[in-house]
């Protein structure tokens, strides 16, 4: 009877057993250690899912790029063509490797059969990844404005006119704002003409009022805002020293882009109507006439009492460099580029080490006028001479106008020539009206000092740079006075710029 009691509970706990370890697994229960692995599991494939998504979204940018790059030189209409089929072909790409990718993932081992666990780990990831293929693709939206972007920059137009970027060098002057408002209101072409401005020092304030114009203007910033070296002697120069850093890196920046010009304008100038014109105008030259190295917007004497108002038109050759709104050519900054100087930039191009005897064009009256008092200059001249250049007002059609007399022999042959055709007068004839007859005359100078005290009471800037007056063509220094044209010039017989005259 006991034996039969024993064998009873045995049997009992055998028959428990069997069900616990056999049935259980068939019901839909689970132990909660196995729910957490299993949720485990399936995250981390529902991220490596997403991560080879996102990686085949930006291969098909990258496609885009380069297939954009590799036709942009095809006629337009194959251009269009080209493109259009590129896109669905990317597209449809793009398209199969994402679902290759994703349902890779999916399929089953071919020759095992699922455990339970399994079969339900691959149900759970085959939902997930239904969910994302329905989910619109988050990346559309960058994708499309990244190929927009990834354009080539154009430098040449269908009508085969130059790109002229306006490289504007901004710091920290908010009023930045009358510069770029005058650029964009008196710009012809947004293609031709685009609006860099290359920013250095940071200030925030100044960075936002730039990109305040949003896609009128194009913000690029001087990466390297570390403290620079400058000599005990001059720290207080040390101004100067970031100016020419900031000048080589966005020349550079720019001329990297494959321009053939650029134009280039402080942010404190204000532009004349036909700024961009002129420059338009005269570009040619610089290709044509190797002793030009620069086309100037700017008159050093352009004071109203000092031009001829009446004559707008009018433009002259200058050994002087004037800056202030200025045009270059490539050619010219791989030149001064391998020997850009760390500080005082304008005055190292004045030195006949970097013109070689080449002179700028600049105009009777003044393309470009200064509102900056402040800067690193200390309102240097700004009182006395910088704050009365006149503005010209007019449009003058300069691209419709024959400017071949700015060419070297032709310009020597006329101007100097006549020049020297002129009467002599003295400083005090002039000023007491006492000549007789009309039409232009001439004053004379034989040494620096004669030169200094006759400009000072003409009202004529009297510096020398490298031993070059301002405005200076072969020492002759072009003006007026009381209406009539005057010519401050050297002897016949002038030898050159001497050096110790500055």
């Amino acid at each position: 009877m006991r034996s039969r009691k024993i064998l009873m509970i045995a049997g009992f706990l055998v028959t428990w057993t069997f069900v616990i370890f056999y049935f259980m697994p068939k019901t839909n229960g689970e132990f909660p250690l196995l729910k957490n692995r299993r949720q485990h599991t399936v995250e981390k494939l529902e991220q490596n899912a997403r991560e080879e998504y996102h990686k085949t979204d930006k291969l098909m940018i990258n496609l885009l790029g380069i297939l954009q790059s590799k036709y942009l030189n095809e006629p337009p209409e194959a251009e269009e063509q080209e493109a259009k089929e590129s896109h669905i072909a990317s597209n449809s790409n793009n398209n199969n490797n994402q679902q290759q990718t994703i349902l890779s993932l999916q399929e089953p081992p071919a020759n095992d059969k699922l455990l339970p666990d399994e079969q339900r780990q691959q149900e759970d990831l085959q939902q997930l990844q239904q969910e994302v293929l329905e989910t619109p693709n988050e990346t559309e939206a960058t994708q499309q404005r990244m190929t927009e972007a990834a354009t080539t920059v154009i430098t040449r137009l269908g009508n085969n006119q130059p790109v002229i970027p306006v490289l504007v060098f901004a710091c920290n002057r908010v009023s930045i704002s009358k510069c770029l408002d005058n650029l964009i209101k008196y710009r012809p072409s947004a293609e031709q003409f685009p609006i860099i401005v290359s920013q250095d020092c940071g200030d925030e304030a100044t960075r936002n009022v730039i990109l305040s114009y949003d896609k009128e203007v194009k913000l690029i910033e001087q990466p390297d805002q570390s403290d620079i070296f400058v000599p005990p002697k001059e720290k207080k120069f040390k101004g100067y020293y970031k100016i020419a850093r900031h000048y080589g890196w966005a020349l550079n920046h720019t001329f990297s882009k494959g321009y053939e010009f650029v134009i280039i304008v402080e942010d404190d100038l204000n532009v004349a109507p036909d700024f961009y014109e002129y420059f338009l105008g005269t570009h040619q030259l610089l290709k044509q006439d190797s002793s030009l190295w620069c086309v100037s917007a700017w008159n050093d004497n352009g004071k109203a009492n000092l031009i001829d108002t009446s004559h707008p038109e009018l433009l002259y050759r200058t050994d002087f460099f004037p800056g202030l709104g200025w045009m270059l050519t490539r050619e010219l900054w791989q030149e001064l580029s391998v020997k850009w100087p760390k500080s005082f930039w304008d005055d190292w191009i004045r030195h006949p080490e970097q013109r070689k005897n080449r002179v700028c064009i600049r105009p009777e009256i003044s393309r470009t006028q200064t509102f900056g008092k402040v800067g690193v200059s200390n309102g240097l001249f700004f009182d006395k001479y910088l704050r009365y250049i006149k503005l010209s007002e007019e449009f003058v059609p300069f691209t419709k106008m024959n400017l071949s007399y700015l060419l070297k022999d032709n310009y020597d042959r006329t101007f100097l020539k006549e020049v020297y055709t002129y009467p002599v007068v003295t400083y005090d004839e002039l000023r007491r009206n006492l000549i007789t007859r009309d039409g232009p005359v001439r004053i004379q100078y034989n040494s620096r000092d004669v030169y200094k005290r006759t400009t000072k009471m003409l009202g004529l800037m009297d510096d020398f740079k490298s031993g070059v007056p301002r405005t200076a063509y072969h020492g002759i220094v072009s003006f007026v006075h009381n209406k009539r044209r005057v010519y401050l010039a050297p002897n016949v017989n002038w030898k050159g710029y001497d050096l110790s005259w500055s």
